[in-house]
């Protein structure tokens, strides 16, 4: 007998959940759903059209075109029926992409909304969740810089409808993907090695690395160094623009992207804060344009994310441009406080009688929560019960529970 796996399994707890996968019980569930409807139907009003992707594709759609980034994301399974291989959506954007390329022909600009769970083979941090509960607006067909500020302005305002405080509270950090690609193809000269190099230290902000490796380029004039320190207020643009704005036609316009957002922003919401990182390597080998984040005080992460990855339809069979944002609404519900349980909900008894089930099925088509009394006890949820007076059943304020 092999006791050693009898004793591991004597010790495996079957309710026990898989390290970074949770479950939402009813008051956070309630809440987190609260959210969801509350903030799809704010992107309805902005026109956004809802959308629902399926929870699994075949890896060769899903991944296309994404980045090795999400490929390492992805848990991957062959599916049964064709011998392909599956794989579980641990990003929704790429398949509303696919929706936008594919299955929604024509030139006209799309706004599409979505919201559902992912997986994560692997989690993005300590601290992060492997099962997201992505929620999301993306804008297609559009490459002006208005469609941006659109989603911008849309993502600050669904936060504050979430509840978060935005004046004082909230910081927008921006960036464009464009900027350190064009400053790091003057350095590497199609040499991919070098780029990956310079890249995974310039990630790590490690100006020691950077410095050795720039050392072997013969035609570095700095610049890359330079990109490092350029992040911090407003104040980050004007140094930038007097050392890259007439060097550069590609780097001149990505900085005068990111003026124009910030100036739209500090238009349309005063309160929030601004910080601007030129050298941000989030989505590198994805976004082709602006991105942005924005963040709470005192929370580490993200609360939302988005940016502007033009052309991601071509492998679909049509190039669009394309901007958009996301957020994880556990993380955003953990951020605003919870409504107490209430107590408004309708007791009703067990009983045969067809005027008590008329009654209830009335209440319950006018909105009416009515809960019944199975054990002869109410829920704790109900501050009114159904009696029954003079022929006539009632609610009335909840009386005590049966002994």
């Amino acid at each position: 007998m092999n006791h050693d796996s009898s004793d591991r399994r004597s010790t495996r707890r079957p309710w026990q959940l898989p390290d970074g996968i949770d479950e939402l019980l009813p008051e956070a569930a309630a809440h987190v759903e609260s959210l969801r409807r509350r903030l799809l139907d704010c992107a309805a009003g902005w026109g956004y059209q809802l959308v629902m992707p399926p929870m699994a594709e075949y890896t060769d759609s899903l991944l296309v075109g994404v980045g090795e980034d999400l490929d390492l994301l992805t848990c991957k399974f062959p599916d049964q029926l064709s011998g392909r291989m599956l794989g579980l959506r641990a990003d929704i954007t790429p398949q509303v992409a696919r929706m936008d390329a594919h299955s929604l022909p024509g030139e006209q600009i799309n706004r599409l909304s979505y919201a559902g769970t992912t997986l994560h083979a692997r989690a993005r941090s300590l601290a992060a969740s492997r099962s997201p509960l992505q929620l999301g607006v993306e804008l297609y067909g559009e490459a002006s810089l208005s469609a941006d500020i659109e989603v911008i302005d849309l993502m600050l305002t669904m936060l504050a409808e979430a509840g978060i405080t935005i004046d004082d509270e909230l910081t927008l950090d921006l960036g464009h993907g464009d900027l350190v690609r064009h400053v790091l193809e003057q350095c590497v000269d199609g040499d991919s090695a070098l780029e990956a190099a310079l890249f995974d230290a310039l990630q790590r902000k490690s100006r020691p690395d950077l410095e050795a490796l720039l050392a072997k380029v013969p035609n570095d004039d700095g610049a890359l160094l330079e990109l490092l320190d350029l992040h911090g207020d407003m104040g980050v643009l004007d140094r930038a623009e007097a050392r890259f704005g007439t060097a550069d036609a590609a780097v001149a316009r990505a900085l005068a992207d990111i003026r124009g957002l910030a100036d739209a922003v500090q238009q349309r919401h005063p309160g929030v804060s601004l910080y601007v990182d030129l050298a941000e390597l989030r989505g590198y080998h994805y976004h082709t344009g602006v991105v942005f984040a924005a963040y709470a005080r005192g929370l580490g992460e993200a609360l939302a994310r988005g940016g502007r990855y033009d052309n991601v339809g071509e492998v679909y069979g049509r190039a669009r441009p394309a901007t958009g944002f996301a957020t994880d609404l556990r993380v955003l519900a953990s951020q605003v406080s919870v409504a107490p349980p209430q107590t408004d909900a309708i007791a009703a008894p067990v009983s045969d009688d067809p005027a008590l089930a008329a009654e209830v099925a009335r209440l319950r088509s006018e909105g009416q929560t009515v809960i019944m009394s199975l054990d002869g006890n109410a829920d704790p949820r109900c501050g009114r019960q159904l009696s029954e007076i003079d022929g006539r059943w009632q609610v009335l304020p909840k009386q005590g529970d049966k002994a």
